[in-house]
């Protein structure tokens, strides 16, 4: 049998790692970060539960493509909507952040108005007859494969496929090339005869289907209620400043560590706690788990600013060898 706690450390680990990937592209198109990436998670969430309640689907994974085609349109909507026409009338980052703190509202205020004031109100009934209440969502049900919660295999491949995807788009492809081409310089790119604005569309669709999936996967592991998205967002930054903001392959090492680190020291300090001086004691240490995340920001932005990426790891050995000396 495999501990809950175990699971609970590779699951969100690989889903916050989903998560990372998707802000990262986002930063390295708009070169700023985006405080609204966790509500297209949140999104998607909702999304992805209300179509398995209301479809009678056999199983939550099957809506997940479905969470990620909407988690991809609120993304190219915020896009299209908001930070194009302000990046092409000149919006330095501090004006663009403030947009993305802005849409943040008005998402939470559409999750508030849509999911949880009509679905939940309007079909009270029904889905207490189902045993939800989408104002408060639990967790949906879960399969087992061999023996285990399907959901501890289903989220790390998910991991595994989309980096081996985003990997071969990006290096693989005319439009990978075309896309980093975009990235890096793209007064360049369109001199060359790229279509920025399309690669960027595709980032951003791209961007916002990795939350969706990573929403999805979440709602199935975890109880989502009405402040998840405040919850998330301290996690996907942590990850994504941890790894290297402007590096995918870094926010996915980040957001793994993150994840990782949050379920797991909690746990080990909760258990240090309960045996030391009590489980009272214990049950206010848990309530600091989201400052576990705070605190290797903190640390990362003191120690690496740019992130693990940064390091030259193969030096690290030899200057070990010449303090030893």
């Amino acid at each position: 049998m495999v501990p809950g706690y175990l699971i609970s450390t590779v699951v969100y680990g690989t889903l916050f790692a989903l998560m990372a990937m998707g802000l990262t592209l986002t930063y390295m198109t708009t070169k700023v970060p985006n405080f609204a990436h966790s509500d297209f998670v949140v999104i998607a969430i909702f999304s992805s539960a209300t179509a398995f309640i209301f479809s009678g689907a056999s199983s939550p994974y099957l809506t997940v493509p479905f969470a990620a085609l909407v988690g991809g349109a609120v993304a190219v909507l915020m896009y299209l909507l908001v930070l194009k026409p302000m990046t092409k009338r000149g919006a330095n980052i501090v004006v663009l952040m403030i947009a993305t703190l802005a849409v943040d509202i008005i998402l939470n205020a559409f999750l508030a108005a849509f999911f949880f004031d009509y679905i939940g109100k309007i079909y009270a009934k029904f889905l207490a007859d189902k045993g939800y209440y989408l104002f408060n969502l639990n967790q949906l049900p879960d399969i087992q494969i061999f023996g285990l919660r399907g959901i501890i295999i289903v989220a790390p491949v998910a991991l595994i496929l989309m980096t081996v995807s985003i990997g071969f788009l990006l290096n693989r492809t005319r439009f990978g090339v075309a896309m980093r081409a975009a990235i890096e310089n793209p007064n360049l790119a369109r001199v060359l005869g790229i279509n920025v604005d399309r690669v960027y569309l595709v980032s951003w669709f791209l961007a916002g289907a990795l939350a969706g999936i990573g929403g999805g996967l979440y709602a199935i592991q975890s109880p989502s209620p009405t402040a998840t998205s405040s919850f998330i967002i301290v996690d996907i930054f942590a990850g994504v400043v941890l790894g290297g903001i402007s590096s995918i392959y870094g926010g996915i090492v980040g957001g793994l560590i993150v994840g990782f680190s949050e379920t797991y020291v909690i746990r080990v300090l909760t258990s240090f706690a309960n045996a030391t001086w009590g489980y009272a004691v214990g049950a206010e240490v848990a309530t600091f788990q989201k400052g576990i995340p705070l605190a290797i920001m903190i640390i990362t932005l003191l120690v690496i600013p740019k992130g693990l990426t940064s390091v030259e790891w193969r030096k690290i050995p030899r200057r070990l060898k010449l303090v030893g000396h």
